[in-house]
């Protein structure tokens, strides 16, 4: 009986351990004055570009962020959809992994 409970604890262990693994792995940051700021998006002046960015509810800000501040906004990127247009070469084999290596 110990035994079944203890293989049940290490393997929600092992499964939380891999859900929290499984989120985006790499994180990008821009540096730059504050052009526009809202509930939902940040503008931030990089050189002569304009970097707009979502923001949501759980956005973690260390204090009130107002239009000429300079900030760093660290980010990352992620697929929200992936649309096929073909066009590929048909003897090219491309894994669908996240981590797009070839098969």
């Amino acid at each position: 009986m110990k035994t079944t409970v203890f293989s049940l604890i290490l393997a929600a262990v092992l499964v939380a351990t891999t859900i929290a693994n499984a989120g985006p792995s790499k994180s990008y940051q821009v540096t730059g004055p504050v052009l526009e700021v809202s509930d939902t998006m940040i503008a931030v002046q990089k050189s002569k570009e304009r970097w707009e960015l979502a923001r949501e509810a759980n956005t973690k800000v260390d204090s009130e962020v107002k239009v000429g501040d300079k900030v760093t906004v660290t980010y990352t990127m992620t697929a929200t959809k992936i649309e096929n247009k073909g066009g590929g070469k048909a003897d090219a084999k491309i894994s669908p992994s996240p981590s797009g290596e070839k098969k």
